[in-house]
């Protein structure tokens, strides 16, 4: 009698090659299962215990991705044993090759939310550096998914050439009208991973100054020291010579000042070891050197080096003030004259 019912036919299958379907899905199912509380669940708690979190990563993915897309590519094998309708197998092709654009496209999401996420982690907490990350993972999203509805379709047997090739000429269409936005874009992302200048940084440019205020993707925007705001576009930052003080590890510089042509020999002579001393005695100071370098027209004329251990303009400002009045001090002890302009008349008187 089971045998007679095994041999009967229903929809051009035996019945039972529709029982051996069944058994083969549930040993399938059931070992994918034990591969996934067995292995995965251990892998877990081992990924835990590690530095990295690349494993944690792949872990997941497999979890998320991975096991799903097992279960349905063994129900695929399985039923494609059998002898299907043609309007069922296109059906089923066309829920392989979609699960596949889908898989393939969240998977490559996942790889560039992982590795945004590695790369915020080891710049610190930065909320516009994340603002910018996020916009980008917007479009990287965009481009993926139009990947894979292109791979989706192309597998359907749509022409996707040519309207990949037609997208193409517009696009360079739209390259060409739109170069000066597109430049800019271009310089945002060359400014968000190379990282010439972050917002805080006071930065130069040419006769302009100020600190960075907000940086987007097409233009930057500058508080300058008068209090009103420069906007400068993203193409002509990455193109131009900027100076950023923020990252100067120590500031060097560099003065002179004159003393009167009456300043004696030995107080001369003197004048490089007062300002040595000077600067010395000021915190946060590296003395670098002090020399009579030149003859001026109405003073002899010192130039001074040294080095300031910070890159604040104000602690810079305080401390160039304080050497200031230590010279002074010093050169009023010692009665030695700073010079100003002076012009000195000689009159020749003829007697007739």
């Amino acid at each position: 009698m089971i045998e007679i019912i095994t041999q009967k036919t229903f929809a051009q299958n035996y019945v039972m090659d529709y029982l051996v379907c069944i058994g083969l899905l549930l040993a399938g199912f059931i070992i994918i299962k034990l591969i996934e509380v067995a292995i995965i669940k251990r892998l877990k708690k081992w990924a835990k215990k590690t530095a990295t979190t690349l494993d944690d990563f792949v872990i997941e993915t497999i979890q998320k991705l991975g096991i799903p897309m097992a279960y349905f590519m063994i129900f695929y094998l399985i039923v494609n044993t059998l002898t299907l309708d043609a309007s069922f197998k296109k059906v089923m092709d066309i829920a392989l090759m979609s699960l596949l654009a889908i898989f393939g496209a969240r998977l490559g999401i996942s790889i560039a939310n992982h590795g945004f996420k590695i790369y915020r982690a080891n710049r610190g907490e930065d909320v516009s550096l994340e603002r910018s990350l996020n916009g980008v993972l917007k479009v990287i999203k965009v481009v993926i998914w139009g990947v894979a509805i292109c791979f989706f379709l192309d597998n359907l047997g749509f022409k996707i050439s040519a309207v990949i090739a037609g997208l193409g000429i517009g696009g360079v269409a739209v390259a060409l009208a739109a170069q000066a936005i597109l430049g800019d874009l271009f310089s945002y992302f060359a400014i968000l991973f190379d990282r010439p200048f972050e917002i805080g940084d006071f930065i130069i440019i040419d006769e302009y100054l100020g600190t960075i205020e907000h940086i987007g993707i097409k233009t930057t925007r500058v508080r300058s020291l008068g209090g009103e705001q420069l906007v400068f576009s993203n193409s002509d930052l990455t193109g131009s010579r900027l100076r950023n003080y923020k990252r100067m590890g120590k500031r060097r510089v560099v003065f002179k000042l004159g003393v009167t042509y009456q300043t004696s020999l030995a107080q001369a002579k003197a004048i490089p070891g007062i300002i040595e001393k000077s600067i010395k005695n000021v915190k946060d100071t590296t003395f670098d050197r002090a020399h009579f370098a030149s003859y001026g027209d109405f003073s002899l004329v010192f130039e001074v080096v040294y080095y300031v251990l910070s890159r604040d303009y104000n602690k810079y400002m305080d401390i160039q003030q304080q050497i200031n009045f230590n010279i002074k001090e010093e050169f009023e002890n010692r009665s030695i004259e700073f010079a100003y302009p002076t012009q000195t008349l000689y009159l020749n008187k003829e007697h007739a």
